[in-house]
C-alpha cells in the first residue's frame, strides 16, 4: 500500500529552530563535530543535512574524530559487513572517551532503525550517548538539547515512516556537485533487502520543491546534480507527476549535468529512455542493478523481471543512446544458488559489457524473506565465486575503457590526483574517472579531454579545445 507523504509542518520546524537556538546558547554545547558516513549516496546526503544542523548549532567540523567533541556515525545496514564496521569503529571510541569524558558519541541512520537495535544499543553499548533512526533525522536539535539538559542517554526511533522534512540546512560536501533526494523508501520488497523496513515505503517529494532546490543549486554554481532515490524510476507513482517529466523540466532549466540513481529495471520505461535519448544534459551513464543472471534466482529475489526482460531494455537503451555506459550491482551465493546459476551471472556480465559493477556476497538480513531460506552457500565457495565474478567484471571494465580510446570526454574536475603530481582527475559523462594534466584552478570546471590511454580503474588523456 503506497504511503501518502506527511510533511513536517512549520510548527514542527519552529520546535527544532528553538532547540537549535537553545543548544547554541548552552554552556556545555560541543564546540566541534565529526560525522562518519557508511553506505550509499542517500546516506552521504543525509550526512550533509546532519552537518548543516550541527553548524547552525554553532559547531565547527573537525577533520579527525579524535579532535571532535561530538562524533556521529551515520550508519548503513544493507549488508552485515557495513553494520559490523560501524559498530567496531564506534567501540574504538570507547577508549577515547576515557580520556575525553565529555565526548558525545552518537549513532543514527538505517542500522538504528532496525527492529530491536535501539534496545541492543542501550544494553550493549552503554558509552553511546545518542541514537536515532532514519525517520527522525530532522529532530537532531531537540534530541541533542535533551541530552545536554538531562545529562542522560537519549535513544529515539520513531515508526512514522512517511514524514518528509523540507528546508533542512545543508553543509554540502562539494561546491560543484550536489545531491537532491527526490523520493524516500521502497515498495519493491526484494527478498534479500532490508531497505523497505528501515527507510519505509515509497513517498515522493513535490516536483516544485525539487525544481526550486535545483534552481538554487544552479544559481550557486553547481555543475552536476545527482537525483537520489531507492527507485527513482517510480518517482511520482500514484500522482500526476513522473520521473521522465522531472528530467525534462531539469533539462530545460539548464543544469549542466544530470545524473540519477538507483533505477529498478522493471520500471525502466520507454518514456524514460526517450528522455535520455533527447536530453542535452543527462549524462550518458545508467546504473541498472541486475543482481543475478539467473531467472530462478531473480524469481527468488522477487525482482519481477527476467534475464530476457533486462537484456531487451539494455538493447533499447543502447539503440536510443549510443555509447551509453552501464554499471550494475551483482550478488553471488544467494540461498540455493547452483554453480550453473552462478555461471549465468558471469555470462550476463560478458553479454552486457558493463563499465563497472558493485559485487557482493549475499548477506542475510534479519526480517527479510531470504534470511529464512534454506541452501546457504559455504564461505569458501562464496569466496571463490566472488573472486571469479570480480575477474569477469574487471575484464568487462578493461574492454569498456579500451573503447574510450581516441574519444573526447567532457570531464568535471573533482580534485588533484592523489598519485600523480601535476595531474587532476574527474568524471566524464560516462562516469569513468579521467586523469590529465591540470592545476587546482581546474577543480569544479568541465574540461574537454582527448582519451589517450586506459588503465585498470581510470582513463588518461590530454585537454583539448573541443
Amino acid at each position: 500500500m503506497r504511503q501518502t507523504p506527511v510533511y513536517v509542518t512549520p510548527e514542527m520546524h519552529a520546535v527544532q529552530q528553538a532547540a537549535t537556538e537553545a543548544v547554541l546558547a548552552h554552556p556545555d554545547r560541543p564546540a566541534s563535530y565529526h560525522i562518519v558516513t557508511y553506505g550509499c549516496q542517500m546516506n552521504a546526503h543525509d550526512s550533509e543535512k546532519l552537518a548543516g544542523m550541527l553548524a547552525r548549532m554553532g559547531m565547527t567540523e573537525a577533520g579527525d574524530r579524535r579532535d571532535a567533541d561530538l562524533v556521529l556515525f551515520n550508519t548503513c545496514c544493507v549488508r552485515d559487513n557495513a553494520e559490523r564496521r560501524a559498530l567496531g569503529n564506534v567501540t574504538w571510541l570507547k577508549e577515547l572517551k576515557k580520556d575525553k569524558p565529555n565526548l558525545i558519541i552518537g549513532v543514527c541512520g538505517c542500522m538504528v532503525q532496525q527492529p530491536e537495535m535501539a534496545e541492543r544499543i542501550l544494553k550493549q553499548y552503554r558509552f553511546i550517548d545518542l541514537a536515532f533512526g532514519t525517520h527522525n533525522l530532522h529532530q537532531l536539535p531537540s534530541l541533542l538539547l535533551e541530552l545536554l539538559e538531562k545529562k542522560q542517554r537519549i535513544v529515539s526511533v520513531i515508526d512514522q515512516e512517511n514524514l518528509i522534512a523540507e528546508g533542512l540546512p545543508l553543509k554540502r560536501l562539494c561546491s560543484h556537485h550536489a545531491y537532491i533526494t527526490i523520493m524516500y523508501g521502497c515498495d519493491n520488497f526484494c527478498s534479500y533487502c532490508i531497505v523497505p523496513y528501515v527507510r519505509g515505503r515509497e513517498r515522493s517529494r513535490r516536483m516544485d520543491d525539487i525544481l526550486r532546490e535545483a534552481e538554487g543549486l544552479l544559481n550557486g554554481g553547481v555543475k552536476e546534480i545527482m537525483l537520489l532515490g531507492q527507485n527513482v524510476n517510480s518517482y511520482g507513482n500514484g500522482t500526476d507527476e513522473s520521473f521522465p517529466e522531472l528530467l525534462r523540466r531539469l533539462d530545460v532549466m539548464g543544469v549542466p549535468r544530470i545524473r540519477f540513481m538507483t533505477s529498478h529495471p522493471k520500471d525502466l520505461s520507454d518514456d524514460l529512455i526517450d528522455v535520455m535519448a533527447n536530453s542535452k544534459h543527462i549524462c550518458n551513464h545508467l546504473h541498472l542493478p541486475v543482481q543475478s543472471g539467473s531467472n530462478e534466482i531473480l524469481r527468488l529475489m522477487n525482482r519481477r523481471y527476467t534475464r530476457e526482460d533486462y537484456l531487451r531494455k539494455v538493447e533499447k537503451l543502447r539503440n536510443a543512446v549510443p555509447g551509453i555506459g552501464l554499471s550494475t550491482d551483482l550478488i553471488v551465493s544467494f540461498p540455493g544458488e547452483t554453480e550453473a546459476q552462478f555461471e549465468e551471472t558471469c555470462s550476463l556480465v560478458r553479454e552486457v559489457g558493463y563499465d563497472s559493477a558493485f559485487t557482493f556476497i549475499y548477506s542475510p538480513r534479519i526480517g527479510t524473506k531470504a534470511a529464512a531460506m534454506e541452501g546457504r552457500i559455504p564461505e569458501e565457495e562464496s569466496s571463490r565465486r566472488i573472486g571469479q565474478l570480480i575477474a569477469e567484471v574487471e575484464a568487462s571494465t578493461a574492454n569498456a575503457h579500451r573503447q574510450m580510446l581516441g574519444r573526447t570526454e567532457q570531464v568535471l574536475v573533482e580534485g588533484l590526483s592523489k598519485r600523480d603530481p601535476g595531474m587532476v582527475s574527474g568524471k566524464g559523462t560516462r562516469n569513468i574517472t579521467v586523469t590529465f594534466k591540470g592545476t587546482e584552478a581546474d577543480i569544479g570546471t568541465i574540461v574537454p579531454v582527448h582519451i589517450t590511454s586506459a588503465a585498470v580503474n581510470t582513463l588518461r588523456g590530454e585537454r583539448t579545445e573541443r
